[in-house]
């Protein structure tokens, strides 16, 4: 065979480049959802690299979009490291989420099949089996994936990039503000909205969802630190 024939086509070398992309991203978002990649840790391009066997300029590249997504933060002479909303961020994840998850669910329910069901049912069967495996990693990762599913089952791709986007800062807004895993997202709760859903009721799974947020964030310790210490009253004997 000849070189001129052996050689990929534009199209096919652009897609395996794109596949590459994808998989190291999701390799990267995976450990950072399961709390394995802490919020402030650096990521180093040179090592990542080594890491996945690829070029640093694809590193380069997943970061970018990363950072796009608000996932990573790009530090100019510094590099990059995953993201550490603050508590104002927070807040407003949770205003957007309380927004957004509403519209989700009524539109999966307008749209509702025994499929997308049934999609809903096996998630919440697996953040179950992890919760009594004790695998808090994985409990962490679909508990935030639950809420992405029902974007994506509703149909609209743009919700769905949001939501994925939203959960993602979620799971980092949980680790830096000292919400246990176990009062967050709980699988019962997640339950619960699937009856709704199945049942097509909008107002109880609108208000379940709302409720599951509240629930979330006022698990967090979004207050900011006093400005001023009375240092007088402190060493007062």
């Amino acid at each position: 065979m000849s070189t001129s024939r052996a050689q990929k086509s534009p199209v096919a070398a652009r897609l395996e480049r794109e596949n590459a992309q994808d998989e190291v991203y999701e390799r990267i978002y995976t450990a950072i959802v399961e709390h394995r990649l802490h919020p402030g840790t650096k990521l180093v391009e040179e090592r990542l690299a080594e890491i996945f066997g690829t070029s640093r300029a694809r590193i380069r590249e997943v970061l970018a979009r990363m950072a796009h997504e608000q996932i990573v933060e790009l530090i100019p002479q510094r590099g990059a490291y995953v993201a550490r909303p603050t508590i104002e961020q927070a807040m407003h994840v949770f205003e957007a989420r309380r927004l957004i998850e509403p519209a989700v669910l009524r539109r999966l329910i307008e749209n509702l099949s025994p499929e997308r069901v049934a999609r809903l049912r096996h998630h919440c069967e697996l953040e179950q089996d992890a919760r009594r495996r004790d695998d808090k990693r994985s409990v962490v990762r679909l508990s935030g994936e639950f809420h992405i599913l029902i974007a994506e089952q509703a149909g609209n791709t743009a919700l769905a990039r949001q939501m994925r986007e939203l959960a993602t800062l979620t799971c980092l807004i949980i680790v830096l503000y000292d919400a246990p895993t176990s009062s967050t997202c709980l699988a019962d709760e997640h339950s619960e909205i699937i009856d709704a859903i199945a049942r097509r009721d909008v107002a109880l799974a609108e208000s379940l969802m709302l409720e599951h947020l509240q629930h979330i964030e006022r698990s967090l310790k979004l207050e900011p630190a006093s400005e001023e210490v009375d240092l007088e009253a402190i060493f007062q004997s």
